[in-house]
Protein backbone atom coordinates (compact mmCIF):
# COMPACT_ATOMS: atom_id res chain seq x y z
CA UNK A 1 0.00 0.00 0.00
CA UNK A 2 1.01 3.41 -0.86
CA UNK A 3 2.92 5.43 2.11
CA UNK A 4 1.60 8.83 1.76
CA UNK A 5 4.15 10.61 3.80
CA UNK A 6 7.01 8.86 1.59
CA UNK A 7 4.60 9.17 -1.64
CA UNK A 8 5.90 8.87 -5.22
CA UNK A 9 9.79 9.82 -3.87
CA UNK A 10 11.75 7.78 -5.94
CA UNK A 11 11.25 8.70 -9.53
CA UNK A 12 9.88 11.03 -10.91
CA UNK A 13 9.43 11.58 -14.73
CA UNK A 14 8.57 14.79 -15.91
CA UNK A 15 6.60 14.92 -19.29
CA UNK A 16 5.77 18.56 -21.07
CA UNK A 17 3.39 19.77 -23.82
CA UNK A 18 5.73 22.45 -24.10
CA UNK A 19 8.47 22.92 -27.12
CA UNK A 20 11.07 24.20 -24.70
CA UNK A 21 11.40 24.41 -20.79
CA UNK A 22 10.11 27.47 -19.91
CA UNK A 23 8.85 28.37 -23.36
CA UNK A 24 5.72 31.11 -23.26
CA UNK A 25 2.02 28.92 -24.25
CA UNK A 26 -1.45 29.99 -25.23
CA UNK A 27 -4.70 29.24 -23.86
CA UNK A 28 -4.96 26.39 -26.82
CA UNK A 29 -1.94 24.63 -25.02
CA UNK A 30 -3.67 24.66 -21.80
CA UNK A 31 -4.60 20.47 -20.79
CA UNK A 32 -8.68 20.08 -19.71
CA UNK A 33 -8.61 16.73 -19.66
CA UNK A 34 -6.02 13.30 -18.29
CA UNK A 35 -7.08 9.77 -18.81
CA UNK A 36 -5.37 6.36 -18.19
CA UNK A 37 -6.72 3.62 -19.91
CA UNK A 38 -7.69 0.28 -18.77
CA UNK A 39 -4.60 -1.77 -18.06
CA UNK A 40 -2.31 2.05 -17.67
CA UNK A 41 -0.29 1.57 -20.20
CA UNK A 42 -1.37 4.41 -22.67
CA UNK A 43 -2.24 8.20 -21.11
CA UNK A 44 -4.40 10.10 -22.78
CA UNK A 45 -4.64 13.99 -22.71
CA UNK A 46 -7.11 16.64 -24.17
CA UNK A 47 -6.34 20.50 -24.21
CA UNK A 48 -8.11 23.49 -24.91
CA UNK A 49 -6.95 23.69 -28.36
CA UNK A 50 -9.24 20.39 -29.49
CA UNK A 51 -5.89 17.95 -29.32
CA UNK A 52 -5.32 14.84 -28.19
CA UNK A 53 -2.25 13.59 -27.07
CA UNK A 54 -1.71 9.86 -25.99
CA UNK A 55 1.10 8.70 -24.29
CA UNK A 56 2.74 4.83 -24.30
CA UNK A 57 4.80 3.47 -21.67
CA UNK A 58 7.48 2.06 -22.59
CA UNK A 59 8.51 -1.72 -22.09
CA UNK A 60 10.95 -2.81 -19.37
CA UNK A 61 14.49 -2.67 -20.26
CA UNK A 62 16.63 -5.97 -20.44
CA UNK A 63 19.37 -4.00 -18.45
CA UNK A 64 16.97 -2.85 -15.69
CA UNK A 65 14.05 -5.47 -15.21
CA UNK A 66 13.01 -3.77 -12.39
CA UNK A 67 12.61 -0.34 -13.77
CA UNK A 68 9.27 0.04 -16.09
CA UNK A 69 9.61 2.32 -18.62
CA UNK A 70 8.68 5.97 -18.86
CA UNK A 71 5.81 6.92 -20.94
CA UNK A 72 6.65 8.79 -24.33
CA UNK A 73 4.65 10.60 -26.99
CA UNK A 74 3.01 7.79 -28.61
CA UNK A 75 0.22 9.69 -31.43
CA UNK A 76 -1.19 13.43 -31.65
CA UNK A 77 -4.49 14.00 -33.19
CA UNK A 78 -6.81 16.78 -33.86
CA UNK A 79 -9.94 15.47 -32.34
CA UNK A 80 -12.28 18.54 -32.36
CA UNK A 81 -12.29 21.81 -34.56
CA UNK A 82 -14.28 24.86 -33.49
CA UNK A 83 -17.35 25.52 -34.93
CA UNK A 84 -20.58 28.28 -35.18
CA UNK A 85 -24.08 27.39 -34.46
CA UNK A 86 -25.90 29.72 -36.63
CA UNK A 87 -28.99 29.30 -35.26
CA UNK A 88 -28.21 30.52 -31.84
CA UNK A 89 -25.62 32.66 -33.21
CA UNK A 90 -23.16 30.78 -30.94
CA UNK A 91 -19.14 29.68 -31.40
CA UNK A 92 -18.26 26.53 -29.77
CA UNK A 93 -15.24 25.92 -28.47
CA UNK A 94 -12.59 23.20 -29.65
CA UNK A 95 -11.57 22.59 -25.95
CA UNK A 96 -11.66 18.43 -25.12
CA UNK A 97 -13.77 18.16 -22.09
CA UNK A 98 -13.34 14.82 -21.26
CA UNK A 99 -11.63 11.85 -22.91
CA UNK A 100 -12.86 8.27 -21.57
CA UNK A 101 -11.33 4.91 -22.92
CA UNK A 102 -13.39 2.18 -24.00
CA UNK A 103 -12.41 -1.56 -22.66
CA UNK A 104 -10.11 -3.38 -25.70
CA UNK A 105 -12.13 -5.77 -26.94
CA UNK A 106 -8.41 -6.46 -30.26
CA UNK A 107 -5.63 -4.93 -31.07
CA UNK A 108 -6.84 -1.79 -31.72
CA UNK A 109 -7.18 0.72 -28.83
CA UNK A 110 -10.69 3.04 -28.82
CA UNK A 111 -11.59 6.40 -26.93
CA UNK A 112 -14.53 8.80 -26.73
CA UNK A 113 -13.66 12.64 -26.91
CA UNK A 114 -16.41 15.27 -26.24
CA UNK A 115 -16.42 19.08 -26.50
CA UNK A 116 -19.23 21.19 -25.50
CA UNK A 117 -21.65 19.58 -28.03
CA UNK A 118 -19.89 16.55 -30.33
CA UNK A 119 -18.79 13.06 -29.06
CA UNK A 120 -16.61 11.24 -31.09
CA UNK A 121 -15.20 7.33 -31.14
CA UNK A 122 -11.68 6.78 -32.20
CA UNK A 123 -10.29 4.61 -33.61
CA UNK A 124 -6.05 3.98 -32.39
CA UNK A 125 -4.38 1.16 -34.34
CA UNK A 126 -0.18 -0.07 -35.03
CA UNK A 127 0.36 -0.92 -38.56
CA UNK A 128 4.03 -2.43 -39.24
CA UNK A 129 3.54 -4.11 -42.51
CA UNK A 130 2.58 -3.02 -45.95
CA UNK A 131 1.02 -5.52 -49.06
CA UNK A 132 2.98 -5.48 -52.13
CA UNK A 133 3.08 -7.58 -55.21
CA UNK A 134 -0.40 -6.15 -56.48
CA UNK A 135 -1.61 -7.76 -59.83
CA UNK A 136 -3.75 -4.42 -61.43
CA UNK A 137 -1.84 -1.72 -59.54
CA UNK A 138 1.70 -0.94 -59.56
CA UNK A 139 4.32 0.56 -56.58
CA UNK A 140 3.06 3.83 -56.77
CA UNK A 141 -0.82 2.41 -56.80
CA UNK A 142 -2.10 3.90 -60.03
CA UNK A 143 -3.78 1.14 -62.09
CA UNK A 144 -1.61 -1.13 -64.98
CA UNK A 145 -2.52 -1.58 -68.10
CA UNK A 146 -4.03 -4.92 -68.26
CA UNK A 147 -3.04 -5.63 -71.41
CA UNK A 148 0.60 -5.76 -69.66
CA UNK A 149 -0.60 -8.46 -66.99
CA UNK A 150 1.09 -11.38 -68.14
CA UNK A 151 0.61 -13.53 -65.05
CA UNK A 152 -0.69 -13.45 -61.66
CA UNK A 153 0.92 -13.59 -58.62
CA UNK A 154 -0.19 -13.39 -54.91
CA UNK A 155 0.40 -9.95 -52.80
CA UNK A 156 2.59 -10.39 -50.03
CA UNK A 157 2.78 -8.28 -46.45
CA UNK A 158 6.12 -7.06 -45.89
CA UNK A 159 7.56 -5.02 -42.95
CA UNK A 160 7.13 -1.64 -42.58
CA UNK A 161 8.24 0.95 -39.72
CA UNK A 162 5.71 1.16 -37.71
CA UNK A 163 2.89 4.03 -37.90
CA UNK A 164 0.16 4.48 -35.44
CA UNK A 165 -3.27 5.58 -36.93
CA UNK A 166 -5.86 7.15 -35.58
CA UNK A 167 -9.19 7.40 -37.29
CA UNK A 168 -12.55 8.94 -36.37
CA UNK A 169 -14.94 5.60 -36.53
CA UNK A 170 -18.36 7.33 -35.17
CA UNK A 171 -19.39 11.23 -34.18
CA UNK A 172 -21.95 11.52 -31.97
CA UNK A 173 -23.93 15.05 -32.30
CA UNK A 174 -26.75 17.31 -31.67
CA UNK A 175 -27.72 15.52 -28.91
CA UNK A 176 -27.33 18.23 -26.59
CA UNK A 177 -27.98 21.78 -25.54
CA UNK A 178 -26.41 22.61 -23.15
CA UNK A 179 -22.32 21.79 -22.75
CA UNK A 180 -21.67 18.43 -21.89
CA UNK A 181 -19.60 18.03 -18.79
CA UNK A 182 -19.24 14.19 -18.22
CA UNK A 183 -19.28 11.09 -20.44
CA UNK A 184 -19.06 7.61 -19.11
CA UNK A 185 -18.76 4.34 -20.51
CA UNK A 186 -21.25 1.45 -19.18
CA UNK A 187 -19.74 -2.01 -18.07
CA UNK A 188 -21.47 -3.75 -20.68
CA UNK A 189 -19.25 -2.00 -22.88
CA UNK A 190 -22.29 -1.54 -25.81
CA UNK A 191 -23.69 1.45 -24.43
CA UNK A 192 -22.27 4.94 -22.92
CA UNK A 193 -23.76 8.11 -21.38
CA UNK A 194 -23.09 11.73 -21.67
CA UNK A 195 -24.32 14.62 -19.38
CA UNK A 196 -24.94 18.53 -20.03
CA UNK A 197 -26.04 21.03 -17.32
CA UNK A 198 -29.19 19.45 -17.09
CA UNK A 199 -29.81 16.20 -19.11
CA UNK A 200 -27.97 12.81 -19.30
CA UNK A 201 -28.56 11.21 -22.41
CA UNK A 202 -27.53 7.58 -23.27
CA UNK A 203 -26.28 6.09 -26.18
CA UNK A 204 -25.02 2.95 -28.02
CA UNK A 205 -21.67 3.02 -29.00
CA UNK A 206 -23.34 2.07 -33.01
CA UNK A 207 -25.76 3.60 -32.96
CA UNK A 208 -24.80 7.84 -33.95
CA UNK A 209 -28.40 9.00 -35.31
CA UNK A 210 -30.26 8.83 -31.96
CA UNK A 211 -30.14 8.62 -28.17
CA UNK A 212 -32.07 8.10 -25.39
CA UNK A 213 -32.71 10.80 -23.22
CA UNK A 214 -32.60 9.16 -19.12
CA UNK A 215 -32.36 12.29 -16.67
CA UNK A 216 -34.04 15.67 -17.53
CA UNK A 217 -33.87 18.08 -14.89
CA UNK A 218 -35.02 21.03 -16.67
CA UNK A 219 -37.87 23.05 -15.41
CA UNK A 220 -40.48 23.96 -17.91
CA UNK A 221 -40.26 27.67 -16.31
CA UNK A 222 -36.21 28.17 -16.86
CA UNK A 223 -36.78 30.85 -13.70
CA UNK A 224 -37.79 28.09 -11.74
CA UNK A 225 -34.18 26.36 -12.19
CA UNK A 226 -32.09 25.56 -8.36
CA UNK A 227 -29.25 23.28 -9.98
CA UNK A 228 -27.52 21.80 -12.60
CA UNK A 229 -26.00 18.67 -12.89
CA UNK A 230 -22.04 18.76 -12.51
CA UNK A 231 -20.91 15.10 -12.93
CA UNK A 232 -21.74 11.99 -14.14
CA UNK A 233 -20.48 8.29 -13.85
CA UNK A 234 -21.49 4.56 -14.32
CA UNK A 235 -21.02 1.81 -11.58
CA UNK A 236 -17.82 0.07 -12.52
CA UNK A 237 -20.24 -3.52 -12.60
CA UNK A 238 -23.66 -2.83 -12.63
CA UNK A 239 -24.48 -1.57 -15.77
CA UNK A 240 -27.95 -0.34 -14.42
CA UNK A 241 -26.44 1.81 -12.42
CA UNK A 242 -25.25 5.26 -12.44
CA UNK A 243 -24.73 8.72 -10.25
CA UNK A 244 -24.76 11.86 -10.73
CA UNK A 245 -23.85 15.19 -8.97
CA UNK A 246 -25.58 18.80 -8.74
CA UNK A 247 -24.41 22.28 -8.25
CA UNK A 248 -26.35 21.88 -5.07
CA UNK A 249 -24.14 19.68 -3.29
CA UNK A 250 -26.52 16.42 -3.67
CA UNK A 251 -25.76 12.65 -5.52
CA UNK A 252 -28.11 10.84 -6.76
CA UNK A 253 -28.16 7.27 -7.37
CA UNK A 254 -30.46 6.09 -10.37
CA UNK A 255 -31.55 2.36 -11.05
CA UNK A 256 -32.22 2.38 -15.19
CA UNK A 257 -34.56 -1.02 -14.37
CA UNK A 258 -36.70 1.15 -12.43
CA UNK A 259 -37.86 3.49 -15.45
CA UNK A 260 -36.78 4.53 -18.65
CA UNK A 261 -36.58 8.26 -17.61
CA UNK A 262 -34.79 8.32 -14.12
CA UNK A 263 -35.84 11.72 -12.84
CA UNK A 264 -37.00 9.50 -9.71
CA UNK A 265 -33.54 8.35 -8.30
CA UNK A 266 -33.10 5.53 -6.00
CA UNK A 267 -31.20 6.77 -3.77
CA UNK A 268 -30.51 10.62 -2.90
CA UNK A 269 -26.72 11.26 -1.24
CA UNK A 270 -27.09 14.66 0.83
CA UNK A 271 -25.11 15.83 3.44
CA UNK A 272 -27.47 18.12 6.31
CA UNK A 273 -25.57 22.08 6.44
CA UNK A 274 -23.88 23.45 9.49
CA UNK A 275 -26.41 26.58 9.88
CA UNK A 276 -23.38 27.70 11.91
CA UNK A 277 -21.35 27.76 8.68
CA UNK A 278 -24.11 29.32 6.76
CA UNK A 279 -22.35 31.94 4.36
CA UNK A 280 -22.82 33.96 0.97
CA UNK A 281 -20.82 31.30 -0.24
CA UNK A 282 -22.31 28.23 0.84
CA UNK A 283 -24.11 26.85 -2.06
CA UNK A 284 -21.02 27.72 -4.34
CA UNK A 285 -18.63 25.94 -2.19
CA UNK A 286 -20.73 22.79 -1.91
CA UNK A 287 -21.49 22.35 -5.97
CA UNK A 288 -20.00 19.12 -6.68
CA UNK A 289 -17.34 19.60 -9.24
CA UNK A 290 -16.45 15.37 -9.54
CA UNK A 291 -17.77 12.12 -8.79
CA UNK A 292 -16.28 8.77 -8.98
CA UNK A 293 -17.15 4.96 -8.22
CA UNK A 294 -14.22 3.11 -6.43
CA UNK A 295 -12.70 0.31 -8.04
CA UNK A 296 -15.06 -1.89 -5.86
CA UNK A 297 -18.06 -0.19 -6.50
CA UNK A 298 -19.21 -0.03 -2.95
CA UNK A 299 -18.25 3.79 -2.89
CA UNK A 300 -18.19 7.22 -4.17
CA UNK A 301 -15.95 9.92 -3.77
CA UNK A 302 -16.73 13.67 -4.66
CA UNK A 303 -14.74 16.68 -4.80
CA UNK A 304 -16.29 20.40 -3.79
CA UNK A 305 -14.31 23.58 -3.48
CA UNK A 306 -13.01 22.63 0.11
CA UNK A 307 -13.32 19.10 -0.02
CA UNK A 308 -12.72 15.30 -1.21
CA UNK A 309 -15.60 13.20 0.33
CA UNK A 310 -16.14 9.30 0.51
CA UNK A 311 -19.79 7.66 0.52
CA UNK A 312 -20.90 4.70 0.95
CA UNK A 313 -23.72 3.44 -1.07
CA UNK A 314 -25.45 1.74 2.03
CA UNK A 315 -25.36 5.78 3.89
CA UNK A 316 -27.26 8.09 2.37
CA UNK A 317 -27.31 10.41 5.08
CA UNK A 318 -23.76 11.75 5.57
CA UNK A 319 -20.42 10.88 3.94
CA UNK A 320 -18.06 8.60 5.78
CA UNK A 321 -15.29 10.32 5.32
CA UNK A 322 -14.58 14.08 4.93
CA UNK A 323 -10.94 15.36 4.25
CA UNK A 324 -10.26 19.11 4.13
CA UNK A 325 -8.22 19.95 1.02
CA UNK A 326 -7.69 23.66 1.54
CA UNK A 327 -9.31 24.71 4.63
CA UNK A 328 -7.29 27.93 4.79
CA UNK A 329 -8.66 29.03 1.81
CA UNK A 330 -12.35 29.66 3.84
CA UNK A 331 -11.32 32.97 5.16
CA UNK A 332 -10.47 34.18 1.09
CA UNK A 333 -13.41 32.93 -0.04
CA UNK A 334 -14.74 36.46 -0.66
CA UNK A 335 -11.44 37.26 -3.09
CA UNK A 336 -11.68 34.03 -4.48
CA UNK A 337 -15.38 34.74 -5.99
CA UNK A 338 -13.93 38.16 -6.97
CA UNK A 339 -11.18 36.66 -9.01
CA UNK A 340 -13.99 33.77 -10.30
CA UNK A 341 -11.58 31.15 -8.56
CA UNK A 342 -14.61 30.17 -6.62
CA UNK A 343 -16.32 28.49 -9.28
CA UNK A 344 -12.70 25.93 -10.20
CA UNK A 345 -13.58 22.67 -11.07
CA UNK A 346 -11.25 20.28 -9.24
CA UNK A 347 -11.14 16.48 -10.14
CA UNK A 348 -10.49 13.33 -7.97
CA UNK A 349 -8.73 10.45 -8.30
CA UNK A 350 -8.94 6.81 -6.80
CA UNK A 351 -5.84 4.60 -6.52
CA UNK A 352 -5.87 1.14 -7.89
CA UNK A 353 -6.84 0.00 -4.16
CA UNK A 354 -9.35 2.86 -2.82
CA UNK A 355 -7.34 3.31 -0.19
CA UNK A 356 -5.24 6.07 -1.45
CA UNK A 357 -7.49 9.45 -2.94
CA UNK A 358 -5.73 12.32 -4.75
CA UNK A 359 -7.45 16.15 -5.68
CA UNK A 360 -5.78 19.31 -7.00
CA UNK A 361 -5.55 22.27 -5.14
CA UNK A 362 -3.79 26.28 -6.52
CA UNK A 363 -0.02 26.84 -6.45
CA UNK A 364 0.64 23.41 -8.57
CA UNK A 365 0.50 22.28 -5.29
CA UNK A 366 -1.91 18.09 -4.55
CA UNK A 367 -3.08 16.48 -1.99
CA UNK A 368 -3.22 12.81 -1.20
CA UNK A 369 -4.92 11.59 1.67
CA UNK A 370 -4.44 7.61 3.08
CA UNK A 371 -7.81 6.64 4.01
CA UNK A 372 -6.53 3.46 6.24
CA UNK A 373 -4.13 5.74 8.04
CA UNK A 374 -5.72 9.24 7.98
CA UNK A 375 -2.72 10.83 7.20
CA UNK A 376 -2.35 13.28 4.24
CA UNK A 377 0.18 14.63 2.37
CA UNK A 378 0.74 17.60 -0.15
CA UNK A 379 2.66 18.04 -2.69
CA UNK A 380 3.53 20.26 -5.78
CA UNK A 381 3.90 19.88 -9.12
CA UNK A 382 6.52 22.28 -11.01
CA UNK A 383 9.53 22.50 -13.12
CA UNK A 384 11.44 24.55 -10.17
CA UNK A 385 10.87 21.48 -7.47
CA UNK A 386 10.62 18.49 -9.85
CA UNK A 387 13.14 17.61 -11.57
CA UNK A 388 13.50 14.21 -13.61
CA UNK A 389 14.76 11.54 -10.92
CA UNK A 390 14.24 13.86 -7.43
CA UNK A 391 12.77 13.02 -4.60
CA UNK A 392 9.64 15.12 -4.28
CA UNK A 393 9.13 16.70 -0.71
CA UNK A 394 6.07 16.94 1.51
CA UNK A 395 5.01 20.86 1.16
CA UNK A 396 3.36 22.98 3.64
CA UNK A 397 1.03 26.21 4.06
CA UNK A 398 1.32 28.50 6.92
CA UNK A 399 -1.75 30.82 7.75
CA UNK A 400 0.15 32.32 10.49
CA UNK A 401 2.54 32.22 13.63
CA UNK A 402 5.27 30.46 13.51
CA UNK A 403 6.70 29.46 10.09
CA UNK A 404 9.01 26.48 9.16
CA UNK A 405 11.76 27.20 6.57
CA UNK A 406 10.15 25.55 3.42
CA UNK A 407 6.12 26.62 4.66
CA UNK A 408 4.88 29.02 2.23
CA UNK A 409 2.42 31.93 3.44
CA UNK A 410 -1.44 31.14 2.33
CA UNK A 411 -0.96 34.87 1.26
CA UNK A 412 1.85 33.89 -1.01
CA UNK A 413 -0.29 31.10 -3.41
CA UNK A 414 -0.95 31.48 -6.91
CA UNK A 415 -4.27 31.21 -7.96
CA UNK A 416 -3.22 31.24 -11.73
CA UNK A 417 -1.22 27.84 -10.98
CA UNK A 418 -4.13 25.01 -10.19
CA UNK A 419 -4.02 21.28 -10.31
CA UNK A 420 -7.75 20.50 -12.12
CA UNK A 421 -7.27 17.91 -13.72
CA UNK A 422 -5.72 14.43 -12.26
CA UNK A 423 -5.70 10.65 -13.14
CA UNK A 424 -4.08 7.28 -11.31
CA UNK A 425 -3.12 4.58 -12.70
CA UNK A 426 -5.21 1.66 -12.44
CA UNK A 427 -3.15 -0.40 -10.87
CA UNK A 428 0.25 0.87 -10.10
CA UNK A 429 1.32 4.09 -7.62
CA UNK A 430 1.76 5.91 -11.01
CA UNK A 431 0.27 9.39 -11.44
CA UNK A 432 -0.53 11.73 -13.91
CA UNK A 433 -0.64 15.77 -13.40
CA UNK A 434 -2.15 18.51 -15.36
CA UNK A 435 -0.75 21.75 -14.24
CA UNK A 436 -1.95 24.38 -16.64
CA UNK A 437 0.51 23.04 -20.30
CA UNK A 438 3.19 21.12 -18.69
CA UNK A 439 2.12 16.88 -17.93
CA UNK A 440 3.76 15.23 -15.21
CA UNK A 441 4.09 11.70 -14.22
CA UNK A 442 5.04 10.75 -10.90
CA UNK A 443 6.01 6.97 -10.31
CA UNK A 444 6.32 5.00 -6.54
CA UNK A 445 9.49 3.30 -7.89
CA UNK A 446 10.43 1.92 -4.14
CA UNK A 447 6.82 -0.18 -4.34
CA UNK A 448 7.08 -1.33 -7.95
CA UNK A 449 10.19 -2.54 -7.04
CA UNK A 450 9.10 -4.38 -4.14
CA UNK A 451 6.06 -5.97 -6.31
Amino acid sequence: MLNTIQVLCSDITTLSLEAKQFASYTEADIISTVEFNQTGELLATGDKGGRVVIFQREPESKNEPNCQGEYNVYSTFQSHEPEFDYLKSLEIEEKINKIRWLPQQNAAHFLLSTNDKTIKLWKVSERDKRPEGYNLKDEEGRLKDLSTVTSLQVPVLKPMDLMVEVSPRRIFANAHTYHVNSISVNSDCETYMSADDLRINLWHLAITDRSFNIVDIKPANMEDLTEVITAAEFHPYHCNLFVYSSSKGTLRLCDMRASALCDKHSKLFEEPEDPSNRSFFSEIISSISDVKFSHSGRYLLTRDYLTVKVWDLNMENKPIETYQVHDYLRSKLCSLYENDCIFDKFECAWNGTDSVIMTGAYNNFFRMFDRNTKRDVTLEASRESSKPRAVLKPRRVCTGGKRRKDDISVDSLDFTKKILHTAWHPAENIIAIAATNNLYIFQDKVNSEVH
